[in-house]
């Protein structure tokens, strides 16, 4: 197929590869296709290896080629596991047995720490901005104390009226302070700062040792390496002579600084392409004014796509809006355009079933994809109930989940009854002195409440009890048990999970039908996740993995790729939607507190120039709040960059359609002071 170039892209591809490249361009103004025919043309005309990143997470592999070549190989995991392995350098924290704390040079009343587990991820978030902006646990420590130590030593003027009108009138009390009161919120932030700084230094120190990392921590790492020996550099040279690099705008600073520490500053032999515009992480960590700095040559793209079309809705409930948004896909699809070239976006795509139970219901396939928890979904619970069934028949809220579901079906008369004792039980044997004596009071814990509905399934001793049709369907899932058990040890574990599933589970719909495409969907992936973790624990057992996945389904490190079959509508958070384009797009829930969403800041923030910032009063406070956050809303405007930030992501999507875009929400719109209304906004535009 020819692809008909304009100048500007044709410039961008025929521009020499020893030097770094640049190319700009706002949105759909063709930055991916001219960074891909750059390559092709590298790889054709140079024959030397490259890499192509389509986003900045991918060069990961620059840190594995670092590491290899360091003789510290390691293996990339996800979010979940690094996670944990913060927990366990924090347990001697929680415990509180850290020399510090038994001598009492750390006082641990500080910011949120009295609910641990919120306060460890408050403290891994805030770790993991930190490893990706490229600072390390001293310069982390060095900068919050002289911070401390700057503001408190010349407090700002908590009266001033520009600051008591820009808080709220809940956190006022914050901004009425002592001397008193600023020494002691002082010697609460110094213990914060230092129990921070042991953590991350704990967790840096293991990741040092470990050869299971995350991204974040094997960009870290090599950069370590790097510094350490600069030769290194020239070895991932040789495997990578040239870098390509797309969505720069959303690099960290830590992934920039590997290329800077790799291939030179200047920068030599790298191309990327952004648009500082269209950056939407920089409150995960992006900065595209360090990303998208110090290129030798940049060449703009300066054409303008086409504007799309854009219709607005308000309905009553959000229901309602479903409803209206699978319509206008329904009358799309029946114009000709085809389902894959319809995408439904949201600022955050983990809670968007309403929206794809509506378009299921107008037998149209759709399928949620980007930040989104599979593991939480109805049909992959449904999915792991019988794996966990297999497994340990014992977990009762997994069995009750495959009794009461839609192959079992069971009334809950029916459960009632195999929950109770049987009929006729059995006299034990030996009997306990407790039941032996009748003046011995009752205990009203029943030890075998554990183990009796478990018992009953397996044993069938309370089937009499049963009707008819429960009956029948309680021995067929026990004669189904008895084969699953068996292939469990007996057939590889894709081959027993397509078993069980298959005989297992109902179909949601016909055979071809959305509902049962979209379950297939649903089933596909958790099975692959299912290999995918058994892969990197090969001797973990089915009851490990499914542990596994029971901790990932409560947890928000879960994501789904948008691999779709064809012929399903995709349902995306903007991150996912980068450099792609649709003939139509709708934006549903544009209201806020979900497109945009609220700012909700963290239990502690942190700045290079104040230091650490604990939201939070702690030990004998007056007030909730701390005087230092309330002062650094007031400075940084940190709502209004947030909003801001939230705006460009708004813009963002719209872009993604070439055609055609609805942009819909429920319920009255507010006033728009916290966070606001972009659907009234864009009307107020027209």
């Amino acid at each position: 197929m020819t692809v008909d170039l304009r100048s500007e892209q044709r410039e961008a591809i025929d521009a020499a590869f020893e030097a770094s490249l640049e190319i700009a361009g706002g949105s759909r103004s063709g930055k991916t296709t001219a960074l891909r025919a750059r390559a092709r043309r590298y790889e054709d005309e140079c024959g030397r290896p490259l890499l192509f990143a389509n986003h900045p997470c991918e060069l990961v592999a620059l840190a594995q080629a670092t590491l290899d070549a360091a003789n510290t190989p390691v293996r990339i995991v996800d979010e979940m596991e690094a996670r944990r392995a913060f927990a366990c350098c924090a347990q001697p924290l929680l415990e509180l047995t850290w020399p510090e704390l038994q001598k009492g040079s750390i006082d641990p009343e500080v910011a949120a720490l009295r609910m641990p587990q919120r306060f460890l991820e408050a403290a891994y978030r805030m770790t993991r901005k930190l490893r990706d902006a490229n600072i390390d646990p001293q310069t982390f420590l060095d900068r919050s104390l002289a911070g401390a130590t700057d503001f408190y030593a010349k407090p700002p003027n908590f009266a001033h009226a520009a600051l008591i009108a820009a808080t709220k009138d809940a956190y006022r009390d914050s901004l009425d302070v002592t001397p008193q009161e600023l020494q002691r919120q002082y010697r609460r932030e110094i213990d914060l700062v230092k129990i921070l700084h042991r953590l991350y230094a704990d967790y840096v120190a293991w990741t040092r040792g470990s050869d299971a990392l995350c991204e974040s921590d094997a960009v870290a790492l090599a950069l370590e390496r790097l510094h350490e020996r600069p030769g290194l550099a020239d070895f991932v040279r040789e495997r990578f002579a040239h870098v390509f690099v797309d969505e720069m705008q959303e690099a960290t600073p830590a992934q920039r600084a590997l290329l800077d520490a790799i291939y030179g500053m200047p920068l030599q032999s790298v191309s990327f392409a952004g648009d500082a515009k269209a950056a939407t992480s920089r409150f995960r960590g992006s900065r595209p004014d360090i990303a998208l700095a110090g290129a030798q040559h940049t060449i703009r793209l300066t054409h303008m796509a086409g504007e799309p079309a854009i219709s607005m809705h308000r309905a009553k409930t959000q229901s309602e809006e479903a409803a209206f948004v699978a319509d206008r896909i329904h009358e799309e699809i029946e114009r000709g355009v085809p389902p894959e070239e319809i995408a439904v976006l949201f600022r955050s795509s983990g809670d968007v079933q309403i929206y794809i139970d509506a378009l299921l219901e107008r037998g149209i396939p759709a399928a949620a994809a980007g930040d989104v928890n599979v593991f939480a979904d109805r049909r992959a619970l449904d999915a792991i109930a019988l794996l966990w069934n297999v497994w340990d028949p014992f977990r009762h809220e997994w069995l009750l989940r495959t009794l009461s579901g839609k192959a079992m079906a069971l009334s809950d008369a029916s459960i009632a009854v195999l929950c109770a004792d049987p009929p006729s039980p059995q006299a034990p044997l030996f009997a306990l002195d407790l039941e032996q004596a009748p003046t011995a009071r009752t205990s009203r814990w029943d030890p075998k409440r554990d183990v009796r509905l478990g018992w009953n399934v397996l044993r069938g001793e309370t089937d009499v009890s049963l009707n008819a049709g429960a009956r029948e369907r309680i021995v067929l899932f026990r004669k189904l048990r008895d084969g699953w058990t068996e292939a469990m040890t007996a057939l590889p574990l894709a081959a027993f999970v397509r078993k069980v599933w298959s005989e297992g589970l109902a179909f949601d719909g016909p055979p071809g039908s959305a509902r049962a495409r979209a379950q297939q969907h649903i089933l596909h992936h958790v099975l692959r996740r299912l290999l995918m973790l058994q892969h990197e624990r090969p001797s973990a057992t089915l009851g490990d993995l499914l542990a596994d996945i029971s901790e990932r389904a409560e947890s928000d490190c879960e994501t789904c790729d948008a691999t779709l079959d064809p012929g399903f509508v995709q349902m995306l958070n903007v991150d996912e939607a980068r450099g792609r384009s649709f003939a139509f797009v709708a934006i549903p829930d544009a209201r806020a507190g979900s497109f945009p969403r609220w700012y909700v800041p963290d239990a502690f923030l942190w700045s290079p120039t104040l230091g650490m910032i604990p939201r939070e009063n702690a030990g004998a406070a007056r007030t909730s709040r701390t005087a230092k956050f309330s002062y650094y809303l007031y400075r940084t405007k940190a709502r209004e960059a947030y909003n801001a930030q939230e705006r460009c992501a708004f813009e963002y999507a719209i872009s993604r359609a070439r055609a055609t875009v609805l942009v819909t929400a429920a319920g009255s719109p507010t006033r728009g002071i916290t966070a606001p209304e972009f659907l009234e906004e864009l009307r107020n535009a027209r």
